[in-house]
């Protein structure tokens, strides 16, 4: 699938001036809905998304600075300001409640989300949560070098300056677990869509958002015990990043939260292991309804 058969799956709404790019794919049945991981976008989930359309209504979106969704030069990129386009998304599509699903960056969006649901704030209901693959204890993760250079708030910008298609596709093909798997042309539209319409200046103010799971630790993960709802952490186990200790510390600290493991499986189970990632999902979603 390329760039423009995605593009015709969905359509764009303004967010708060902002233009995100969504697929909304409308029944009686329950919602899910998905938040993307960085540096990707919502294609990440393509997928998977064939699989749901018989048993479940799902919503997906770019989220601000990736994709095809608006990338603007002045704008904070904040992980909490993520989360009011995801929530303002769902309730202008008048979607009353989700079961929301997230992934690397998306993970910390939710626990947001989560966080609001937990002092008062839930215009749209949330039924489960599942938390894939994420950095949410950052210092439990062992992010690579170059994730460690981009966060950092001068010199980020230069290392994004250096950044190419060939170190994006080693990258990426580095967090894989089984590279017979590893499918050159998704990451062709996964760095198209990351160059789309963008800026060194963008992608390096988006990679901002690992210092912000240091300083809103105590908010989002200090909150992770006092969640009321059924939480599935659903994991890859052989992820160099987001190694399965987050997931076993989530798993301690969530109450009567089920831990789902996917074995032999990198960074990005939903492209590397679609299948099995969205049975387990949905076994999950479906034992919760």
């Amino acid at each position: 699938m390329n760039i423009e058969e995605w593009k015709q799956k969905g359509n764009y709404i303004d967010v708060y001036g902002k233009s995100v790019f969504h697929i909304h794919h409308e029944t009686e049945k329950p919602t899910i809905a998905f938040l993307h991981g960085y540096p990707s976008a919502s294609f990440d989930y393509y997928n998977v998304l064939p699989n749901l359309e018989n048993s479940f209504s799902y919503i997906i979106h770019d989220q601000i600075g990736f994709g095809l969704s608006a990338k603007p030069s002045n704008y904070s990129y904040s992980l909490i300001e993520q989360a009011e386009i995801a929530i303002e998304l769902w309730k202008q599509l008048d979607i009353k409640e989700i079961h929301l699903v997230s992934h690397d960056y998306g993970t910390s969006v939710a626990n947001e989300i989560i966080v609001r649901k937990l002092q008062g704030f839930e215009p749209v209901k949330i039924k489960t949560i599942t938390f894939c693959n994420g950095s949410m204890h950052i210092e439990l993760a062992k992010l690579k070098l170059v994730q460690k250079l981009l966060k950092h708030p001068t010199f980020g910008k230069y290392i994004v300056a250096l950044m190419n298609k060939r170190t994006f596709i080693k990258t990426m093909q580095d967090i894989w677990f089984d590279k017979q798997l590893f499918n050159i042309d998704e990451m062709n539209v996964l760095y198209d869509l990351l160059q789309l319409n963008s800026n060194n200046e963008v992608l390096h103010k988006i990679s901002q958002y690992n210092n912000e799971r240091v300083k809103y630790w105590h908010r989002w993960i200090g909150n992770l015990p006092n969640i009321d709802i059924p939480t599935h952490i659903l994991w890859a186990q052989q992820d160099p990043i987001a190694v399965r200790a987050i997931a076993e510390q989530l798993h301690k600290e969530i109450p009567n939260s089920v831990y789902t493991k996917i074995d032999n499986c990198g960074h990005y189970p939903m492209l590397e292991k679609p299948q099995e990632w969205c049975e387990k999902m949905m076994k999950f979603i479906q034992q919760n309804l």
